[in-house]
C-alpha cells in the first residue's frame, strides 16, 4: 500500500532533510514512525500526503506514485497533520459535510458521521461553530474527518496529542478495527508504550535517515520500545 522507493527531500537543494528511504509498508499493517524532533518525520508524511514534492525518488501508494498520479492517490487516502487547521467559522457538521462533499460521499455519509461523533462524545456539539471548540474538540472533529470516508491508507501525525483518555484507547479501537478490514496506518508519535502495544511494524529514523525498519517483535526483542529507541538514539 505503501512504498518509498529512494525518497529524498530538501528544502534548500544543498542539503537533505530526509535521506534515501526505502522501504515498504504492506495492506493492514499499523506502522509505527518513530524518532527524535527534526528527524524528518512530518516532513515525510507531508511528502506522502502530496502536500511537498520529491525532492529525488518517489512514493507509491497503492502502486501508483504520488508524482504521477496525485489525484488517484489522494482519493484512497486521509492525512491528519500534527497540528489541524479547521475552518472556525463552519460548525462541526458543516465542515464535515465538506469533507464527505469533497470525497462524493452520498447516501453513506449520515451514517458514518453519526458513527463517529457519537464514539468521539462530539454529536451534541456538531451545530456549534468550530471557533467554541476546544483543542480536544477541534482534534476530534479532524479525526472524524480523516475517518470518513473509508480510506485505505490513514496518515496520522501524532494523533493521540490532546485526546482525553477514552477518546485515545476509542482511537487506539479503531485503528485496531480498520487494520482488520485492510486499511494501512502509517503514523508518527513520541507515545512509545501506545505504538509498542498497537502496531504490528516499526520504522525508526534518525537525522533523515532510516535505522531501522520491521516487525515490531523482531525490531525490540526482548526490551521494551523505549529501550530499544533510546539505544538506537545513542549508537
Amino acid at each position: 500500500m505503501l512504498e518509498f522507493k529512494n525518497f529524498r527531500k530538501s528544502y534548500d537543494g544543498k542539503k537533505d532533510t530526509v535521506k534515501d528511504l526505502n522501504f515498504t509498508v504492506e495492506d493492514g499493517d499499523i506502522c509505527a514512525f518513530i524518532g527524535h524532533n527534526g528527524a524528518g518525520k512530518t516532513t515525510t508524511l507531508k511528502c506522502v500526503a502530496g502536500i511537498l514534492e520529491l525532492t529525488g525518488g518517489d512514493i507509491l501508494i497503492d502502486g501508483k506514485s504520488i508524482k504521477k498520479f496525485p489525484l488517484q492517490c489522494k482519493k484512497i487516502m486521509s492525512y491528519l497533520p500534527d497540528n489541524p487547521d479547521l475552518y472556525d467559522h463552519l460548525s462541526g457538521i458543516d465542515y464535515l459535510n465538506f469533507i464527505c462533499d469533497i470525497y462524493k460521499m452520498k447516501d453513506e455519509r449520515s451514517d458514518l458521521i453519526k458513527k463517529y461523533a457519537d464514539m468521539f462524545e462530539m454529536t451534541t456539539f456538531l451545530g456549534n461553530s468550530i471557533s467554541t471548540y476546544s483543542h480536544g474538540m477541534k482534534q476530534k472533529i479532524a479525526i472524524i474527518s480523516a475517518l470518513i470516508h473509508s480510506p485505505k491508507l490513514l496518515l496520522l501525525d501524532e494523533p493521540f496529542v490532546g485526546l482525553d483518555p477514552v477518546s485515545t484507547v476509542k482511537l487506539k479501537e479503531i485503528l485496531k478495527e480498520l487494520s482488520k478490514e485492510g486499511t494501512t496506518i502509517f503514523f508518527s508519535t513520541h507515545v512509545l508504550d501506545v505504538a509498542e502495544k498497537l502496531c504490528n511494524k516499526i520504522a525508526l529514523i534518525k537525522k533523515g535517515e532510516l535505522i531501522v525498519y520491521g516487525e515490531m517483535k523482531t525490531v525490540t526483542k526482548d526490551k521494551s520500545l523505549e529501550e530499544t529507541f533510546m539505544e538506537y538514539m545513542h549508537e
